[in-house]
């Protein structure tokens, strides 16, 4: 048990600490003199009228022909895997998954897979472009938002020239009905 006498010592040793720091801060003051400022805050410069933006540029599209030329299959399957696997099937004719297989896909109509449920804005895009061809295949993978607004596919697109040439080639040999290769 405690006696008083070793209680005293450490109380007193905690507010002799106490006070030491107390008279170190009011002499640390006197030292680091600040005065006030005669205003509070500071003075923030009046805002510029607004400038008109310039629309943005049109995301230029490399031609599929051009991608094509020198795009594989092969390594097309494994962007697909990569990119469209978690949502699509490949085989024709497979039945949906969170999206519509992609067996087939050049040559069928947009939005055409029975028992699907398409996003407005891609059925009204499939009444002026009908089928999936090269062209809006290539424009819908490098920006799904941009070719159709409120699309229900979650993909943000892909950039590469050569990932895109790679994962049409594949597209098109897992479509029976695809087009022709337009010529570069």
């Amino acid at each position: 048990m405690m006696d008083s006498y070793e209680f005293n010592k450490i109380a007193g040793s905690v507010l002799g600490t106490l006070v030491f720091l107390m008279f170190l801060g009011i002499f640390s003051s006197t030292i680091y003199y600040a005065p006030k400022p005669k205003t509070a805050g500071y003075a923030l410069p009046e805002a510029a009228a607004p400038v008109q933006a310039a629309a943005p540029a049109a995301a230029q599209v490399t031609p599929v022909a051009q991608l094509l030329a020198a795009a594989d299959a092969g390594r097309g399957a494994g962007v697909a895997k990569q990119a469209c696997g978690t949502c699509h099937a490949f085989e024709e004719g497979a039945a949906s998954r969170l999206g519509p297989t992609l067996g087939g896909l050049l040559g069928r109509q947009i939005a055409g897979v029975a028992g699907f449920s398409y996003s407005s804005s891609l059925v009204e895009r499939a009444k002026t472009d009908k089928v999936w061809g090269y062209e809006n295949l290539n424009a819908f993978i490098l920006n799904p938002k941009g070719y159709a607004s409120n699309t229900k596919m979650a993909y943000a697109g892909e950039k590469s020239d050569t990932r895109r040439g790679d994962l049409i080639a594949y597209l098109r040999s897992i479509s029976k009905d695809a087009p022709p290769v337009p010529a570069p």
